[in-house]
């Protein structure tokens, strides 16, 4: 299989992709498939998955294998097998963790190639999503920390503000039906 070079960089194509969303909020995006199969998309994905330095899925494979292996062959069977249309995550490997309050959460851990994927299929969509965000949301956004949502209070509170909403949803991830197979949906 040939490698083509992409024409504009990720960060170019992201650009682009978040001004059309905020422009055009109406706007309905297509082809997007096309640049999550680029591979500078798939390294992109592995080197934000390997910076989360996560554990092993269900498969056992840790990212020093990945890259003992090659990582640029683990990155272009992944390429081959979206183009071929045959990609399917796998199962996920459970870890309970305990809570404070004597209960525990149970985290469901991908494998280090659907965590590659997952991450591409974020690097391509985020900008869209992201460009209907209220400029006061901090939560699960990109370069965006709690200590900003801080420091925004803060200011407002100096200029003389003296009400703050801040919306929690407890138990979120706790109380949300987690299905792996779209069949179970």
């Amino acid at each position: 299989m040939g490698l083509r070079k992409a024409s504009i960089s990720l960060q170019e194509l992201r650009s682009k992709i978040y001004q059309k969303a905020k422009a055009e909020p109406q706007w309905r995006f297509w082809g997007m498939y096309t640049h999550l199969c680029k591979i500078e998309t798939l390294e992109e994905a592995y080197a934000l998955a390997k910076r989360n330095n996560g554990a092993a899925g269900v498969d056992g494979v840790t990212f020093e294998e990945i890259e003992e292996a090659g990582k640029e062959q683990f990155l272009l069977e992944i390429l081959q097998s979206l183009l071929k249309g045959d990609y399917r995550p796998q199962e996920y490997r459970e870890v309970s963790i305990p809570k404070a309050n004597g209960k525990k959460r149970v985290l469901k851990i991908p494998t280090i190639r659907d965590r590659v994927v997952q991450g591409a299929l974020k690097l391509i969509l985020e900008p869209i999503f992201e460009a209907d965000f209220q400029e006061g949301s901090y939560g699960y956004r990109p370069e965006r920390k709690a200590h900003d949502a801080i420091a925004v209070v803060d200011k407002a509170l100096f200029k003389g503000y003296h009400q703050v909403i801040d919306i929690d949803l407890a138990s979120f991830f706790d109380n949300i039906h987690h299905c792996q197979h779209r069949s179970e949906m």
